[in-house]
């Protein structure tokens, strides 16, 4: 672990919470996560050494001359819950390997345990036939009885069979192989939405969060930006609906000479 990862800081953490996001499905994790990295104002606490885990495929030019290869940052964070009883180690990843998301996993893992860290929390979206207007519910799973009873506890829906994709499943899946308590959070996405942004579903993740991690913060920017997305997707809902329209429906001026009209 020491030649994957540079530790910057070596603070004295509270029972820490470990919460990792990698960019996925709408962005649900990194927009939640990225929200509290803002406004609860963490600090560095290590990085992974990308080179080791991702293969640059091309290089930028700026001039006419070309810049060394760039690899996405893998970076962990820490915040001191003053009025809480556990701290936050928070980690940010900018993309997931293509071939060592499994290795990823365990060396993001490690610095959680380096820290003590006694918990780790993933986010996700969960793709629904919710609609765009209706507000999405938040579900929660678990890496053994005792996790998902909390969630149970706290309403969350229990998902019963499904498969989370990306690391922000995997994760999960890596911590129940070590027998490290884990959580994972999906907020509902429209299916017919997977491609846009949802901050709509991050807002109902950061709610639940708020409780879980034992955090007071402010959210009103968020809704602000969960409303916008909001407008954005009824936009897009009515423009499809006028491309199906369009596409199954012919004006009565376009009918050939031939055919016959009531």
């Amino acid at each position: 672990m020491k030649d994957l990862v540079k530790i910057n800081a070596s603070p004295k953490l509270k029972a820490p919470n470990m919460l990792a996001a990698w960019p996925g499905i709408s962005n649900v994790a990194m927009i939640a996560a990225t929200y509290l990295y803002r406004k609860l104002g963490f600090k560095d606490l290590a990085e992974v050494r990308s080179p080791h885990f991702f293969n640059p495929i091309g290089v930028l030019v700026k001039d006419s001359t070309i810049e060394a290869p760039q690899f996405p940052r893998n970076n962990f964070y820490y915040w001191k819950n003053e009025a809480g009883k556990s701290d936050i180690i928070l980690f940010l990843s900018e993309a997931q390997p293509a071939d060592k998301s499994y290795e990823l996993a365990n060396c993001v893992l490690d610095i959680g345990l380096r820290f003590h860290a006694k918990r780790v929390l993933t986010c996700a979206a969960a793709l629904t036939r919710i609609h765009h207007t209706e507000q999405p519910r938040v579900w929660g799973v678990g890496t053994n009885a005792t996790m998902t009873q909390e969630l149970a506890k706290r309403g969350l829906v229990q998902a019963g069979n499904l498969q989370i994709s990306g690391l922000n499943g995997l994760l999960l899946g890596v911590a129940k192989e070590r027998d490290i308590d884990g959580i994972c959070l999906l907020g509902e996405v429209p299916a017919y939405t997977s491609r846009v942004h949802n901050p709509v579903a991050a807002l109902a993740i950061i709610n639940v969060l708020k409780e879980l991690l034992d955090i007071d913060i402010n959210t009103d920017e968020l809704a602000q930006y969960a409303d916008e997305t909001k407008r954005q997707m009824k936009q897009i809902a009515a423009e499809a609906m006028e491309e199906y329209i369009d596409y199954f429906t012919e004006p009565v001026w376009e009918y050939g000479e031939d055919e016959e009209t009531e």
